[in-house]
């Protein structure tokens, strides 16, 4: 691959263009905002002058109800050798390709799974791909051209392929990014109108279920708008869970004993689910799920603290698998979980103990 349009320069347009400009590719940028493309064309991204010719390969990056507009044009025009979008939705998109008469040959559809709260050209980064799945959905209609120079995006943006059917895919991730926005975006609701003395409490427990829930409505109403039938049958099955554990949780309150063990089963039913599940979750550059033991640091909120905690990690020999930062309410200080190997969490401890640190016992 040695030229490319991308259309659409939010964030995961924009993200790729970095990536692929990064590599040598010359990339050319469209959007319906010129200033836009001119604001990713600032950032190193490509130019937003047409090319003079077909380039290899166009990369769609609009939202999923304008994809299907935007791949017609394309490919009418003759823009490039091989066509792919990179909307979260893969089944809508070709049907309506489909039941327009476009040649559907030189198109595949793609979903890289990476994304942000934040939105648009000045969010984007080179790496926001780097080791996260990126979906193709090929056919037995796409050309195998098409279908290498698409596996030649997803390697220049150092992503790692999945290859799935379209429909599948749009189940996939009615589960896994759609309904888990709506939910926290739920939890988060419920804070709009809640006490100040409640909110003050919040803790890293709500921190991290409503982050998400900080992305742009707009963008979720059309991605949700393309895949609402998927969506609803997974909320369908919380809802149904949920009022077993409103009705669990009443029997908790109830006089009978009966009623109470009843209730406490039911919550544990739904809360051992919930390890089992969340058991299943990739670990670490998409391998089995890691069990690592936390070491909790005390910190100060004064720069380069943070730093040093990993120097001196560094300097023990252990490696910082993952790392969770609790902020205390109303004081200037934090406490700092780091999760390592097992076998290294003494180590760990032993060293930062040495160096001063504070810890809190787990």
């Amino acid at each position: 691959m040695r030229t490319a349009v991308v259309i659409g320069t939010g964030l995961i347009g924009t993200s790729a263009a970095l990536a692929l400009a990064g590599r040598g590719v010359t990339v050319h940028l469209s959007d319906h905002d010129p200033a836009a493309a001119r604001t990713a064309a600032s950032l190193g991204a490509g130019t937003y002058e047409p090319p003079e010719g077909p380039v290899d390969l166009a990369i769609v990056a609009v939202p999923p109800a304008h994809v299907a507009d935007a791949l017609a044009d394309a490919i009418g025009r003759g823009l490039a050798r091989a066509y792919v979008d990179v909307a979260s939705v893969k089944g809508g998109p070709r049907r309506e390709l489909e039941s327009r008469g476009v040649d559907v040959s030189s198109y595949i559809g793609t979903h890289p799974m990476a994304g942000k709260e934040r939105s648009g050209p000045l969010a984007a980064t080179a790496d926001l791909f780097e080791g996260r799945p990126w979906v193709l959905t090929p056919t037995r209609e796409t050309d195998h051209e098409v279908l290498n120079l698409a596996l030649e995006l997803v390697a220049l943006c150092r992503a790692v392929p999945v290859v799935m059917d379209a429909d599948a895919h749009d189940r996939a991730v009615a589960l896994v990014s759609h309904t888990p926005q709506l939910v926290s975006s739920m939890v988060a609701a419920r804070l709009e109108e809640a006490e100040e003395s409640a909110v003050r409490l919040c803790g890293q427990g709500i921190r991290d279920v409503t982050r998400i829930a900080a992305s742009d409505p707009r963008m979720w109403v059309e991605i949700l708008s393309a895949n609402p039938g998927p969506v609803a049958d997974v909320l369908a099955g919380i809802a149904a869970d949920l009022e077993e554990t409103v009705h669990a949780l009443r029997g908790l309150q109830s006089a009978d004993a009966s009623d109470r063990r009843r209730g406490a089963k039911g919550i544990e039913d739904v809360l051992r689910r919930g390890n089992a599940g969340r058991d299943r979750v990739p670990g670490k550059h998409g391998a089995a799920p890691a069990q690592y033991e936390t070491v909790a640091v005390f910190i100060s909120d004064r720069p380069g603290e943070l730093a040093r905690i990993f120097a001196d990690a560094g300097r023990a020999g252990v490696n910082v698998e993952d790392v969770r930062i609790e902020h205390a309410t109303g004081q200037q200080a934090g406490l700092v979980q780091l999760m390592v190997e097992p076998r290294a969490a003494a180590v760990l401890t032993a060293e930062l103990r040495e160096r001063g640190w504070a810890l809190r016992q787990q």
